[in-house]
């Protein structure tokens, strides 16, 4: 369940308040199955500022309270709820957070409400009803008469649509007030940086750096290789649908909405899901209930590759006997190697146990069940192998675009090491072996390590290494394993961003020259940009990293998503640079003089 304000000025609740129709109850879920909620907390009087990794290590690593679930209200909050798996651990927390002192703050501790169903209240609203009334919802739950295509499509495709012409100079529009705003937060640095910075507004139309234009791929229909989808209930014909959320459960909705008009959905996948619905609609199992946490069928993904299709069924296993279990996998493979489901021309086929996960070592792999245990994609001449949980960019023509532009702006020789970092499966790395003297990748993930590993064997690249472990723990002795003095760092984290920490450690490395930045979430990564920018201090240290080039790309066609690649340089190698043209103008400057006595 997600917070709810009302829990601020609460007491904790043990039961569950008696409702004259359980199912109008929206605290009823406390006694369906175990939840966190039950066993909360709300601290209170934080410091202002705060990160929340650094917020998990002081919980978790220093005070050892083995919290289960932090939620920040907002950024500027200065409270957080906490959730624990019992009482024991809820009652050791307080006694321990109480009056603790953290950042010149003494915190507070009170025992919290657990939030109340969002799904249960906005059924309680649609039909008049009380609900308990909880403020948080929602004014955005009003009534939406809109039919499931025309939701999914604003949810999933909101720009389809516009011309693709207008969609690229919207992306374009939205880059460029991003870098503006970097510009003006970087004015307040340094007084030497602030003048550098003020010189570029002035070349480049008040932005830090000259914004290329926007790149894209020819392709922008049906051009995802991989899709989630959801599988739920039509609540009018009550027959399954898979399909995307129409919104999510926090917002008071369990629906699914059908994908047959979604521009960004490939044929193939779209003819799969309408096959699969028909499997599910005669399978004994039943689909998936967010809500009572009943039922079965939840996820249905399919990843394409060139003659290759990739299926991966996750269901919830409830009580299903091993027996149960096994007779629904065969069904699977009859159903998709000689049944109705032939017709996709699957490939490979997977089972996935999709559960609640209580922590990190939870995690199940998918089991092959049928076919090909891989898809193979190919990329500028690459061919990388993708397992069905390997992260791999969803448009492989777009993703062409973006790594040429990273190598572009890069410049890499046989005398550059290129530092891949958040490496995943090696893709950005290899691509980029060719063009330089060596690679080394680092990758918090072992198994995407290990599928690096065998991609680099499969293209025959030897110029590579690749290191499990955590990007702020590792670059400094990744670094001392290159054999060149030139080393450019590349980088292409998870949407939110690089770990604030292997920023400060990136800038400590004084071998690192110059930084390509590839950013699937601009706004989301400003923080890293800024961090890279600042003049040096205590915490930032090392001479900072400024923005020279900039490219969109999109990847994304008929959404409001573009990725940014950034070439970062050290603040002295720019001024170097410019010094040193500054002094070839002037030569020249003076032998045209000279001539011109001469004549």
């Amino acid at each position: 369940m997600d917070i709810d304000s009302n829990t601020l000025n609460s007491e904790p609740v043990n039961e569950v308040a008696e409702s004259k129709n359980p199912v109008d109850d929206p605290f009823a879920y406390l006694n369906r199955h175990f939840s966190n909620e039950q066993f909360k907390i709300v601290l209170r009087n934080l410091p202002a500022y705060y990160g929340i990794s650094e917020f998990k290590k002081l919980l978790n690593e220093k005070l050892k309270l083995n919290s289960r679930k932090i939620k920040q209200a907002n950024r500027n909050a200065r409270y957080a709820f906490i959730c624990f798996r019992n009482e024991e651990e809820r009652d050791n927390a307080i006694k321990v957070l109480t009056g603790y002192s953290w950042k010149g703050k003494t915190l507070e501790v009170v025992k919290a409400k657990p939030s109340a169903d969002p799904f249960v209240i906005k059924r309680n609203q649609e039909n008049n009803e009380d609900g308990n009334d909880v403020k948080k919802l929602k004014r955005e739950n009003s009534p939406d008469n809109r039919s499931p295509e025309e939701r999914v499509k604003e949810s999933t495709t909101p720009l389809s649509d516009m011309p693709y012409e207008e969609q690229l100079k919207m992306k374009e529009d939205n880059i460029k007030r991003i870098l503006e705003k970097l510009t003006k937060q970087l004015l307040h640095s340094s007084p030497e940086l602030r003048l550098w910075i003020t010189k570029q507004k002035s070349k480049n139309r008040g932005i830090i750096c000259p914004v290329q234009n926007i790149e894209y791929a020819t392709k922008i229909d049906g051009y995802r290789n991989k899709c989630e989808f959801s599988i739920g209930v039509n609540k009018d014909t009550k027959l399954p649908v898979v399909g995307f959320r129409l919104s999510s459960y926090a917002c008071g909705s369990i629906s699914v909405g059908p994908v047959d008009n979604l521009r960004h959905v490939p044929d193939e996948m779209k003819k799969i899901c309408k096959i699969f619905e028909n499997f599910v609609e005669h399978s004994k199992l039943e689909v998936f209930d967010p809500e009572m946490q009943c039922g079965h069928f939840r996820q249905l993904s399919v990843r394409l590759a060139k003659q290759q299709i990739m299926v991966i069924v996750g269901i919830h296993p409830q009580q299903l006997s091993p027996d149960e279990l096994t007779e629904f996998k065969k069904n699977l493979v009859d159903f998709f190697s000689n049944g109705h489901g032939k017709d996709c021309g699957v490939t490979s086929l997977y089972y996935e146990i999709m559960v609640k996960k209580t922590s990190q070592n939870d995690y199940i792999p998918p089991e092959h069940l049928w076919g090909e245990t891989h898809n193979y994609e190919t990329i500028l001449g690459l061919k990388f192998k993708i397992s069905p949980e390997a992260f791999f960019q969803i448009n492989t023509e777009a993703v062409e675009i973006l790594y040429q532009t990273a190598v572009k702006l890069a410049e890499p020789s046989s005398n550059t090491t290129v530092l891949d970092i958040c490496c995943g499966t090696g893709t950005i790395g290899l691509c980029f072996a060719k063009y330089c003297g060596q690679v080394l990748g680092v990758e918090i993930i072992a198994k995407a390590v290990e599928d690096a590993k065998e991609n680099a064997v499969l293209n025959g690249i030897e110029n590579s290494t690749f290191f499990v472990g955590k990007a702020e723990e590792m670059l400094g002795s990744v670094c001392y394993k290159s054999k060149n003095e030139n080393i450019v760092a590349v980088l292409d984290p998870p949407r939110a961003g690089l770990h604030q920490k292997a920023i400060l450690q990136l800038r400590k490395v004084k071998k690192i020259k110059r930084l390509i930045y590839v950013s699937c979430n601009p706004e989301a990564a400003f923080k890293n940009f800024l961090d890279l920018g600042r003049p040096e201090s205590k915490t930032l240290q090392g001479e900072p990293f400024v923005p020279v080039k900039a490219v969109p790309v999109d990847m994304f066609p008929h959404t409001k998503h573009c990725e940014l690649v950034i070439l970062f340089e050290r603040f002295d190698l720019v001024k170097e640079r410019e010094a040193k043209l500054k002094e070839e103008v002037t030569e020249k400057e003076d032998v045209n003089d000279e001539v011109n006595n001469i004549e």
